[in-house]
């Protein structure tokens, strides 16, 4: 799950961390002079969406003056915002944020993110702030630190002192560092986040150590422990279809391709996209149904996938466990019933009542392509769009 800036920031606040004065508003307010005589010059207009390169797209602007942020303000409002991270169509800016203006000193990064080798928080630091951390990894890696969490007994402090002088901060930001990172990490913590990055974390001219901008994810498998994170969802950020799978417990990622996959467990899914795209074809979905799912959801899923227009094919790869291929067979059928099917549809299962499963398929009256495997299933629904 991903929030705005803003709303990151509010959980910095929290806990304790450092960020910059500021008033959110959305497309109902006309003017935002009352909020920068309150905030006084200069203000930073920024775009809110859940996208990095707003800047470089023209959604974020220092403005010195209050015509200057009127102006600003009036542009991205309700502006298109095209960046790297969104794809062709852009985001529609709903929500604005008006920030005081800092006098920078330094632009610095840290980050904090989930290493699933290790099983350890990773936080990282860098004096290349300002910069996306995967170019300074490819290009100078020599300038990032690392230090790896153990959960249980938590961040140290040595660990925090070894990153804070790494960033060769004045003698005078050491302890404010040690504690920017010490809260940041316990934020990370607390919220069972899945990334918090600070790009950049800037030094001023008075020597503080300041979040100037704030990007957090967060789990979704934790966030029964976090209601008040789950309110800040923005569903005009998030895919319809996506949406729509959250209502029947689905996890569904819409992709780039023409081909549907519907699975049941991540790592068969990951496989599944693998062998398409080694068969010659795009995937067009991640979607897991899981392993006990009903025939409700199953039919669900299948909807789902029939529902992006961009689907030329569907490959349903089954392993039955504790989801029968039975149950999988009558709820797919009773989806195909439903729906108008229009495209052709290849079935893979093995497991618990393969062979009921194959039989209702077969006697369906649908034309439905009964794989032996994972790999003929694959290259039989990419022969199918061929």
């Amino acid at each position: 799950m991903k929030i705005h800036e803003f709303q990151a920031k509010e959980i910095l606040h929290q806990f304790g961390v450092p960020i910059p004065r500021g008033h959110v508003v959305d497309e109902k307010v006309n003017s935002i002079e009352g909020i920068v005589n309150e905030l006084g010059l200069p203000v930073v207009v920024k775009a809110q969406i859940h996208a990095g390169g707003r800047g470089k797209g023209g959604g974020v602007k220092v403005t010195t003056s209050i015509e200057e942020a009127e102006k600003a303000f009036q542009s991205i409002m309700g502006m298109t915002l095209v960046t790297h991270q969104t794809d062709e169509k852009g985001q529609v800016v709903r929500t604005v944020l008006v920030e005081e203006g800092m006098d920078i000193s330094r632009e610095l990064y840290i980050g904090i993110v989930l290493d699933r080798e290790k099983s350890k928080a990773c936080i990282m630091v860098s004096e290349e702030g300002g910069m996306e951390i995967e170019e300074v990894a490819e290009e100078t890696p020599e300038k990032i630190m690392k230090e790896w969490v153990d959960p249980v007994i938590g961040i140290m402090p040595a660990q925090a002192r070894a990153l804070a002088f790494f960033l060769n901060l004045p003698s005078e930001c050491i302890r404010e560092a040690v504690s920017f990172i010490m809260k940041l990490y316990r934020t990370f913590e607390a919220n069972d986040c899945s990334l918090a990055e600070i790009n950049p974390l800037v030094i001023t001219t008075e020597n503080k150590v300041i979040a100037l901008d704030c990007k957090m994810n967060f789990d979704d498998n934790a966030m029964f422990r976090h209601k008040d994170v789950v309110e800040y969802r923005d569903l005009h950020e998030e895919e319809e279809l996506e949406i729509e799978a959250s209502r029947y417990d689905l996890n569904y990622i819409k992709l780039d391709g023409n081909i549907g996959c519907m699975v049941n467990g991540a790592g068969l899914a990951m496989a599944t996209m693998d062998i398409i795209k080694l068969s010659g074809g795009e995937p067009a979905n991640f979607l897991d149904v899981g392993g006990g799912a009903s025939e409700e959801q199953i039919e669900n899923a299948f909807r789902i996938i029939l529902a992006d227009d961009n689907v030329k094919g569907i490959f349903i790869n089954i392993f039955g466990g504790i989801l029968r291929c039975d149950r999988l067979a009558t709820g797919v059928v009773n989806a195909a019933r439903k729906q108008k099917v229009m495209v052709p549809v290849v079935i893979r299962m093995e497991g618990t009542n393969v062979e009921d499963g194959n039989r209702i398929l077969e006697e369906s009256g649908f034309d439905f392509t009964i794989a032996s495997g994972m790999r003929d299933g694959a290259e039989k629904v990419v022969a199918a769009l061929s």
